[in-house]
């Protein structure tokens, strides 16, 4: 197998401008993601130096230095003490590097990065349109766990986001968390 012509690497404040071209790229798309408007690159390295210690951006970089993707990894809770365990992953891939494994090699280092920072599940919001990433994360090992009816409204047109989750001690075969009656 052919050596990928990209590599990953955790993200700084300078690849502000990359990512941003990155996310102006899918938006632009108007039917993979909820957001309906790229932030510009300041705004892009001002919520790159604000993560926290338990917060990662990673990007897929040419070896010319050009950003092709990236995934994020948030707290899914800032505030709650009581969902710190649970993180929300954000993906965006350049058109023409979908279907080279930039989104599973961004995942293997967003998880090496989410289980050292003690993480034990992730959730990921999917527009019910984007059924390619619905499927490329059911390969990771996600499941469909919710839908929110009519949740985007896009240009006039109306989807559904859904909601899949990936328990982390599942994968690497750990127990379930118990659940109470």
């Amino acid at each position: 197998m052919d050596e990928p012509s990209y590599r990953i690497r955790r993200a700084t404040g300078a690849d502000a401008g990359g990512i941003a071209r990155v996310l102006t790229s899918v938006v632009a798309e108007r039917k993979l993601s909820a957001i309906d408007r790229a932030w510009p690159a300041d705004e892009q390295r001002t919520y790159l130096l604000g993560l926290s210690e338990r917060e990662a951006f990673h990007v897929a970089e040419t070896p010319g230095g050009a950003i092709v993707g990236y995934q994020s990894l948030d707290r899914y809770s800032p505030i709650l003490a009581s969902m710190a365990h649970a993180g929300q992953l954000g993906t965006f891939v350049l058109p023409e590097w979908r279907g080279r494994g930039v989104g599973r090699a961004l995942f293997q280092a967003t998880r090496r990065f989410a289980d050292a920072a003690g993480y034990r599940k992730l959730v990921i919001f999917v527009r019910a349109a984007n059924t390619p990433a619905q499927a490329f994360y059911r390969v990771l090992g996600f499941a469909e766990c919710g839908r929110l009816t009519r949740q985007v409204i896009l240009d006039g047109d109306e989807d559904d986001e859904v909601l899949m989750e990936l328990f982390l001690d599942r994968v690497s075969g750990g127990s379930q968390p118990a659940t109470s009656p």
